[in-house]
């Protein structure tokens, strides 16, 4: 088998064909980035304008909503130019920088999650000292720290992939270039990345899912003791908000990642690949506006502005 080498494009197969049915899921794909940007992009303005949500709690957010806004623009424009000028090709720099920013982000929002996780422990189970426990250095540290975590793994991942030699075929079956996909068109034995590259993925997968199952069975165990039943009510609508969140990022990231290599699809890795990268980062500002009262007020407040600018 010929060796190929660095220097040489991939193909990226894509998520859709030029069919009929096809076409109008790429249209709700198009659609569904809009929507993702526009809503994250909203929620961001609110919380950096609206001094009542300067806030822990909300700073947190605007970070998990930055890491959306980024992993759609990580992967939705390239599959949309490819779609439409039919040119599926990426560079090896373009590979790597998607597998980068991908596992940054990817990794960066298991830890904020975890962080989120702990901020509404604190909230619930220790309000008075809240701002003893949650204070804005340890805040940004979380922040930063998640940021690193996530950069880290994403800069080990990307190089050692990319410094595989590739065979001829270089055609990879998926709408954006993801490590898992990429090494299995190695020539040389990558057996003991592959492993070392699960284990990682199961630590920064689980590492952070034990944090919050933690932080989530000691609110659970507070609010059942709570006596006052519109505070339960009020705990439980906040934490359900992220507990949706969670319940959908790693669900599908424990699906792509955590299967065993027997059971996997390429047509199903696609469709939850999809789900994740495109659709989750839509929902996430809806689950959190629909379901909060502070961010329906400085929304309802920002519109207020706008129309009261629109009358001058």
């Amino acid at each position: 088998m010929d060796h190929g080498n660095i220097t040489s494009d991939f193909i990226l197969l894509g998520l859709f064909d030029h069919t009929a049915a096809h076409q109008i899921l790429f249209g709700v794909v198009l659609a569904v980035m809009i929507s993702s940007l526009t809503g994250n992009g909203l929620m961001i303005l609110l919380i950096h304008q609206d001094p009542q949500l300067h806030k822990p709690m909300y700073f947190l957010l605007s970070q998990l909503s930055l890491m959306d806004m980024m992993l759609v623009c990580t992967i939705v424009p390239k599959m949309v130019a490819a779609y439409l000028t039919g040119n599926k090709s990426i560079s090896p720099v373009g590979c790597g920088l998607q597998i980068f920013f991908l596992l940054t982000l990817g990794g960066g929002e298991c830890f904020l999650l975890a962080a989120m996780s702990y901020d509404r422990y604190v909230a619930v189970c220790h309000p008075l000292r809240y701002a003893t426990f949650m204070s804005w250095p340890l805040c940004l540290r979380m922040v930063l720290g998640s940021w690193l975590l996530g950069a880290a793994d994403g800069v080990m991942q990307a190089a050692v992939t990319l410094s595989f030699p590739f065979c001829n075929r270089h055609e990879i079956d998926h709408f954006f270039c993801e490590a898992p996909t990429l090494v299995h068109l190695a020539c040389s034995d990558s057996s003991a990345f592959e492993y070392a590259m699960y284990i990682c993925c199961v630590l920064m997968l689980l590492i952070p899912l034990s944090l919050i199952l933690m932080s989530y069975s000691l609110i659970l165990t507070a609010v059942l003791h709570m006596h006052c039943t519109e505070a339960s009510k009020k705990a439980f609508a906040t934490c359900s908000s992220h507990l949706a969140v969670v319940g959908l990022f790693y669900g599908a990231a424990i699906f792509i990642y955590m299967r065993p290599t027997s059971y996997k699809s390429a047509k199903h890795d696609k469709v939850v690949s999809a789900f994740y990268t495109i659709f989750t980062p839509m929902l996430n500002p809806l689950i959190y506006s629909l379901r909060n009262n502070e961010v329906k007020g400085a929304l309802r407040k920002c519109l207020s502005h706008c129309t009261a600018l629109r009358s001058d």
